[in-house]
Formats: C-alpha cells, sequence, structure tokens
C-alpha cells in the first residue's frame, strides 16, 4: 500500500476497545497494525478501564459509550503523547462513536460503520454473521443509519452463547461458517460482514475459504481512516 503523503511528525491511530478484555485489544491491535503501518500509520491501542468484558446486549453497549469516552479523552488530554490523527472505535455497535466525532477534528472511525460502508459499496446485498443475539436490532438500527438498509440481507446467528464462543476458537468458526454460508444460500448475499471485533481472527480464517467476500471489521476502518487522512492532506490539513 502506498504510503500517505509526507508529514512533519508521528502519525498515530488510536484504536480504542470498548469491552475491558486486553486479549481482544491486542489481537484487534495486530490487526490494524498489519493494514496501517504500510501506509506510515502507527496504532496505540487502549482499552475501556471499566465496563462489560463482551458487548453482548444493547445494555452493555449503551454502557460502554462512556467508558469510550472517557478514555478517548484521557488519551487526548495527555500533554507529552503523541499527536492523534484518527480514532478507531473497535466495537462492532460503535459506542460513542457519533458523539466523538461531533466533538473531534479528527476522524473518527466505528469498525460497525467501516463494515457497512464497505459491505454496502456499489449497492451489493450483504448480511451480517454474528454471536450475540442480542444485538441484532442494534445491528439493523446501524444498518439503517447508514442507509444501507434496501441491500441488507439481514443478520444470521450462531447457535451457541458468545461466551462460549469466546472459549473455543475452532466451534467459533464452524458455527460462524456456517452462518456465513446461510447468509449467502439462503438469503443472497453478495457479501458478509463478521459482526464482532472479538471475532476479528476468525473472519481472516473465514475470509480464506472463498465462500463470498468476507468484510472484516478492524481492516475495514484501517481503509475509512486511511482515506480520511489522504483527504484531509488534500485539502491541506496539517491532520
Amino acid at each position: 500500500m502506498p504510503q500517505l503523503l509526507p508529514y512533519t511528525g508521528t502519525r498515530t491511530v488510536v484504536l480504542v476497545n470498548p469491552n475491558t478484555n486486553r486479549g481482544t485489544t491486542s489481537m484487534m491491535a495486530e490487526l490494524a497494525r498489519k493494514h496501517l503501518t504500510p501506509a506510515g500509520l502507527a496504532v496505540e491501542s487502549l482499552t475501556a478501564g471499566h465496563g462489560p468484558s463482551m458487548i453482548v446486549d444493547p445494555v452493555t453497549l449503551k454502557e460502554s459509550a462512556r467508558h469510550v469516552v472517557d478514555v478517548v479523552r484521557s488519551r487526548l488530554a495527555e500533554p507529552c503523547a503523541a499527536p492523534v490523527a484518527a480514532v478507531i472505535i473497535a466495537a462492532i455497535g460503535d459506542p460513542a462513536r457519533e458523539q466523538l466525532a461531533a466533538e473531534l477534528d479528527i476522524p473518527v472511525i466505528g469498525i460497525g460503520q467501516a463494515s457497512i460502508v464497505t459491505a454496502a459499496a456499489g449497492g451489493r446485498r450483504f448480511g451480517m454473521a454474528t454471536s450475540t443475539s442480542c444485538l441484532v436490532g442494534s445491528l439493523t438500527e446501524l444498518v439503517g443509519r447508514h442507509g444501507a438498509s434496501d441491500t441488507f440481507t439481514g443478520v444470521r446467528l450462531t447457535p451457541s452463547d458468545p461466551l462460549v464462543l469466546a472459549a473455543s476458537a475452532e466451534q467459533q468458526y464452524r458455527e460462524l461458517a456456517a452462518a456465513v454460508r446461510a447468509c449467502v444460500e439462503q438469503d443472497g448475499a453478495e457479501a458478509v460482514i463478521i459482526a464482532g471485533g472479538p471475532l476479528s481472527r476468525t473472519a481472516r480464517r473465514l475470509a480464506a475459504l472463498g465462500l463470498v467476500e468476507i468484510v472484516e471489521p478492524v481492516p475495514s476502518a484501517g481503509t475509512l481512516v486511511i482515506d480520511a487522512l489522504r483527504a484531509a492532506v488534500r485539502e491541506g490539513s496539517p491532520g
């Protein structure tokens, strides 16, 4: 991937995990670095200090938003830290993204937002595969907020609870693969979002199957960040 246009200083993208699982943070940051480092961007990862260890329903999604705001504001207030060029909210429901985007003068990208924009490009029919049944309404609403409801084929779920699948990578892979097949074969999806930050590693494995275009949330957010920063450079912004 080509470098961004020359810029004097360090371009740091802050990836925020809205849940408190530091292992998930490390995994998502690793994926983000693979995508953003070739573009000349450093990735700094932050984990919410309070709140749920996994976002599994609208209550924990709403609860996580204030913790995301707290951790981002705290990072931006650090006097000697590298300047932040962009923020990635690394939970599929994008908690606090709209609030922070309104407050800050840098790009604030959610992995849910990025996934939907990527999957719906060109008017494609797209679906979602996930393990969080209680978030179906929130995810469907998010699709509507990004104007993609007309080509959305719906959400397909794993039969097992997300906490069960979090403990077994192979079971998670098998059940999500079955959900992807249902999106394609029963719903007619041309692209499928693996809807969940903690599912990012499995999303990468599913992409290798070649069943359909798998939209990986973290890399999708990385692409939107790069696009936003390139646009800022063209417009003469220092960020």
